[in-house]
């Protein structure tokens, strides 16, 4: 199986002893998605509401923790974008089929529910 979360990741260069420009860029960060039911898969259930992250500052850190950049004190995460879940057919099912396991943890009726209520309309299956 193969998935990652993709986000658009912007961030501002200010070095203290240097002038830059542009110092503002962009990126994009893929987060590999977890195995469904395992530990870290609900990852889109504990970041994101409508395809849209829930809690942008706290992302951010955690993006600059993904990027490598917690510590760099020049580099700031200034803006993050999610844009979908890219998957494949296999990992498609087994994730809905551990929704479909347990709904009552997503308090929903169903599958669609629970992926439109999380992921909107970014999902991209590839073959």
């Amino acid at each position: 199986m193969n998935a990652a979360y993709v986000f658009r990741v912007a961030f501002r260069l200010d070095p203290a002893d240097a002038a830059v420009a542009p110092d503002r860029f962009e990126t994009t960060m893929e987060i590999p998605a977890s195995e469904p039911g395992t530990d870290g898969w609900l990852l889109f259930r504990d970041r994101l509401w409508r395809g849209e992250i829930g809690d942008e500052p706290a992302f951010r850190r955690l993006a600059e923790r993904q990027l490598g950049l917690a510590d760099a004190a020049s580099v700031d995460v200034v803006a993050v974008d999610f844009r979908e879940l890219r998957t494949d057919p296999a990992h498609r099912e087994a994730f809905e089929d551990a929704i479909a396991a347990d709904l009552a943890r997503f308090n929903a009726d169903s599958v669609d529910e629970v992926l439109r209520r999380y992921l909107g309309s970014s999902i991209h299956v590839r073959e």
